[in-house]
């Protein structure tokens, strides 16, 4: 995306994300951002086997889904929060 403002930038905005696709078993849309020169996702991202789980998003019927309003995922942030 050509941020210059160093790592971690969208760190909020992917954890919102993450809590979601956690909380309504999806598959973790935070694997599709990644570092330019790792090619892995930041630091705290929590993804194992990374690739099989690119697979599972890729393979998604996303256009299934109804998009989250913001209410659904400050839900999903404190649900996640709380059970941590």
């Amino acid at each position: 995306m050509g941020h210059d403002r160093g790592a971690g930038v969208l760190a909020d905005q992917l954890g919102h994300v993450a809590f979601y696709c956690i909380r309504h078993k999806l598959p973790p849309l935070t694997t599709l951002v990644v570092n330019e020169k790792t090619g892995l996702p930041g630091e705290g991202i929590p993804v194992e086997d990374i690739l099989s789980q690119r697979e599972k998003v890729f393979n998604c019927p996303w256009f299934e889904v109804v998009p989250p309003s913001p209410e659904g995922l400050k839900e999903a942030v404190e649900a996640g929060r709380s059970s941590h």
